[in-house]
C-alpha cells in the first residue's frame, strides 16, 4: 500500500499524521511512504528524518494524493482539499462529521473510504486514539486557565497554589470522564482548591 501524509494546512494545526518511527514501521512491513515536504516542521521532525526511515519526500501535494491509497493526517480535511480525494482511497484522520456536513457530503461524493480516529474502538469499548488528544486537552485546560489568571493577561491575579499567608485559587471542573480526570490532576498537582462535579457517582468515588 502507499501511504500519504500531506502537511496539514488548517491554522495553528503544527501536528503530522505520521513520526518517522511510523514511518520506519510501515516501510519495515512492506509498505510505501510518502510525505510531503515540511509535513513534520510544526512537530519538530525534519524532512532527512523522514528519508532516514524509508519515506518518500514529495513536495507536490497533489502529486501525494494522486499516488496515495492512504492518506494519513490529523485534522479534518479542509474545502481546498476536497478535490484533491479520489474514489476508493482511504483516509485516516480525525473528523468529526456530525458538526461538518461539507465535509460529509465530499466524502460521499468522492466515495472515500474515510475512518475517524474519535470513532475507532477497542473490544472494551474504549477509545484508544481520542483518548490520548482529551488527556492532553484536559491538562492544558488548567494550565492555559492558570495563565489567563494573572494580572498581566487581564485576570484577577490568582495564583492557582497559592502561597504563604495567600489562599490558594478555587477551581470548578464539569464532568470527570478523561478530560476532567486529567484537569482534576493538573489542577491538585498546582496546589489549587478542587471541587469536582459529575452524573455519576462512582466515577468520583
Amino acid at each position: 500500500m502507499i501511504i500519504g501524509v500531506p502537511k496539514e494546512i488548517k491554522d495553528h494545526e503544527f501536528r503530522v499524521g505520521l513520526t518517522p518511527d511510523g514511518t520506519r514501521a510501515l516501510v519495515k512491513a512492506g509498505h510505501r511512504v510518502l510525505v510531503e515536504a515540511g509535513a513534520g516542521a510544526g512537530s519538530g521532525l525534519d524532512d532527512p528524518a523522514y528519508r532516514a526511515a524509508g519515506a518518500e519526500v514529495v513536495s507536490n501535494k497533489v502529486a501525494l494524493f494522486e499516488r496515495a491509497d492512504l492518506i494519513v493526517k490529523v485534522k479534518e480535511p479542509l474545502p481546498a482539499e476536497y478535490p484533491l480525494f479520489r474514489k476508493s482511497q482511504a483516509l485516516f484522520t480525525y473528523l468529526h462529521l456530525a458538526a461538518n456536513r461539507p465535509l460529509t457530503e465530499a466524502l460521499l461524493d468522492r466515495r472515500v473510504f474515510a475512518i475517524a480516529y474519535e470513532t475507532v474502538e477497542r473490544s472494551d469499548g474504549g477509545l484508544p486514539i481520542l483518548r490520548p488528544m482529551s488527556e492532553v486537552a484536559g491538562r492544558l485546560s488548567v494550565q492555559i486557565g492558570a495563565h489567563y489568571l494573572e494580572r498581566t493577561q487581564g485576570g484577577r491575579g490568582v495564583l492557582l497554589g497559592g502561597v504563604p499567608g495567600v489562599a490558594p485559587g478555587k477551581v470548578v471542573i464539569l464532568g470527570a470522564g478523561v478530560v476532567g480526570t486529567h484537569a482534576t490532576q493538573m489542577a491538585v498537582g498546582l496546589g489549587a482548591q478542587v471541587t469536582v462535579f459529575n452524573l455519576s457517582r462512582e466515577r468520583l468515588e
